[in-house]
């Protein structure tokens, strides 16, 4: 019987060897999947769905939306409705071994304004290009590292569980960043901020100060960096963590557990709230 057993299993080991080496259907194949949808004026969001891979997204003069994925693994784009969808899937087997070899290669129509939204399972994600403006871009990563810059967006919304996230040069008329774990950095940032870091650390840079800032933090670090002519009133309270300003502010109220003041006009309001953490201005 443990014959059997033990012959059954060699079976479906070579079984399993031999369908991912030769098999060439869309999920095993390791050449080169090429799909593509046109971009119509109906069409509101381009929808990107990708894990395992390596993607880049790249601006060009064209009027559809084109992938290429290099590796093992099945590439959809489809057009239904007001959305295209970029989706890669993978087998079970393939999880271990190749997802580093697989490469995504999107290329949108340079001249596309409205909608995105990005989700990434886990992988790489950059932006290839001199600049994108869109009305609204939303990031869901789950695991995995992105690297974007010049970007334009009238609703910037980040949803952060574990992974590495650049930005430079990000202009926005509503920021939301939400990072469960991870590190979050934006350079060259502009526009209202709101940020709620569970376990992290989020550091922004901003060239100019044109908007209130809201932040909440649960357990994790937030470096500030403000121009030296930034107006603002700071209110910050903290539970279990430290606030520190290296900003001179009049009429200063602060203690242990509070910071409390004014710089220049006053014209924008900086609220912090710390349950466990540590938050700098400078």
């Amino acid at each position: 019987m443990k014959r059997i057993v033990i012959l059954l299993l060699v079976i479906t080991g070579f079984y399993i060897v031999f369908n991912q080496s030769f098999s060439f259907d869309g999920f095993a194949f390791s050449g080169s999947k090429d799909e593509s949808a046109k971009i119509s004026n109906n069409i509101d969001v381009i929808e990107v769905n990708v894990g395992g891979v390596s993607t880049t997204i790249i601006p060009e003069d064209r009027k559809d939306v084109r992938a290429v994925l290099t590796g093992k693994g099945k590439l959809l784009v489809t057009a239904e409705g007001n959305i295209v969808e970029v989706k890669t899937k993978t087998n079970w087997f393939n999880w271990f071994n190749f997802e580093g070899k697989r490469k995504l290669k999107i290329y949108i129509p340079e001249d596309y304004n409205k909608d995105m939204d990005i989700n990434l399972g886990s992988g790489n994600l950059s932006f290839s290009g001199e600049s994108m403006e869109v009305d609204e871009l939303t990031l869901d990563i789950g695991s995995g590292n992105v690297d974007l810059s010049n970007l334009k967006v009238n609703q910037f919304q980040h949803d952060g569980s574990s992974g590495n996230v650049n930005i430079d040069t990000l202009t926005t008329q509503k920021g939301s960043f939400d990072l469960s774990s991870g590190n979050l950095d934006i350079k060259h940032y502009s526009g209202p901020l709101e940020a709620d870091v569970s376990s992290g650390r989020l550091k922004i840079q901003m060239d100019e100060l044109t908007d209130t800032i809201e932040i909440d933090v649960s357990s994790g670090n937030v470096e500030l960096d403000l121009p030296e002519s930034a107006d603002f009133v700071l209110n910050g309270e903290v539970s279990s963590g430290k606030i520190s300003s290296d900003f001179p502010l009049t009429t200063n109220g602060s203690d242990k557990k509070n910071i409390n003041g004014i710089h220049g006009s006053g014209k924008y309001e900086i609220e912090i709230s710390v349950s466990s953490g540590n938050v700098e201005i400078y």
